[in-house]
């Protein structure tokens, strides 16, 4: 009996395409938190310096300056917020199925 099959019938191929997408996610994610982090220490190093009103965060990372009118400057931008929170979503969700997938098929 070959290990492809078990009991006569053919086993189902592995989730492949899951894991591609979880580790496509992870990438995403891992990108974008380099991205906050390079704007929150590389590039807005010198904002404690000239703020008086230094806001800081530590997920993702982010270094803000609040002006007295309600301005913020140095903020990361809306939109790579949005992507490192959501393929941190995805890259668990998709792993997490991927694992089960894989555990079902190995136990048949």
């Amino acid at each position: 009996m070959s290990p492809e099959s078990r009991g006569g019938t053919p086993r189902p191929a592995g989730p492949n395409h899951l894991w591609a997408v979880s580790f496509s996610a992870l990438a995403v994610f891992l990108a974008s938190w380099a991205m906050c982090w390079i704007q929150a220490y590389a590039v807005n190093d010198d904002l404690p310096n000239t703020c008086d009103d230094v806001r800081r965060q530590v997920f993702p990372t982010e270094v803000a300056c609040a002006a007295a009118d309600g301005t913020v400057t140095g903020a990361a931008p809306g939109w790579l917020v949005v992507l490192f929170f959501a393929s941190l979503v995805v890259t668990v969700l998709t792993g997490t199925m991927a694992l089960a997938v894989t555990a079902a098929v190995r136990g048949r």
